[in-house]
C-alpha cells in the first residue's frame, strides 16, 4: 500500500526512499535496508545513492562491519523544507472531507420511515 504522499506526488524512486528515511528519520541503515523498506530495487538505491550522498540528502553515521550506514540529514535546509512539504501533502489530504462521510451527513438529514413511501 502507497503512501499519501506517493500516490499525490508519485511513487519515483527517489521519493520512495525519502519517504522512508522521513518516517524513519531517528534510525540510520544501510543502503541495502533503505532499499528493502522503501521497495526500490537495490540496483537503484546504488544509482540514487551518490546523488543524495553529494546532495546531501543523506549522512553516513558510520560502519556496521562491512555495511555503511545512512541517515537522512535533517540539518540540511533543503531537507527541512522538504520534510515540510512532505508533511503539508499528507495535512492537505487528510483534511478533505471524505466522500462518503459527505453522502452520509446530507442523507442523515432526511427522515426516513415507512409513512414517507
Amino acid at each position: 500500500m502507497k503512501s499519501i504522499f506517493l500516490t499525490k506526488e508519485g511513487a519515483t524512486p527517489k521519493n520512495k526512499i525519502l519517504d522512508f528515511l522521513i518516517i524513519s528519520q531517528e534510525f540510520d541503515y544501510s543502503m541495502k535496508d533503505i532499499a528493502k523498506f522503501s521497495k526500490v530495487s537495490y540496483s537503484s538505491m546504488k544509482s540514487i545513492k551518490n546523488e543524495l550522498i553529494k546532495e546531501k540528502w543523506i549522512i553516513f553515521t558510520r560502519n556496521i562491519g562491512k555495511a555503511k550506514m545512512f541517515k537522512l540529514n535533517i540539518n540540511n535546509a533543503k531537507v527541512s523544507k522538504f520534510i515540510d512539504f512532505y508533511w503539508s501533502v499528507i495535512e492537505s489530504e487528510t483534511e478533505k472531507p471524505q466522500a462518503a462521510d459527505h453522502i452520509h451527513s446530507t442523507t442523515a438529514a432526511i427522515p426516513m420511515s415507512a409513512k414517507n413511501f
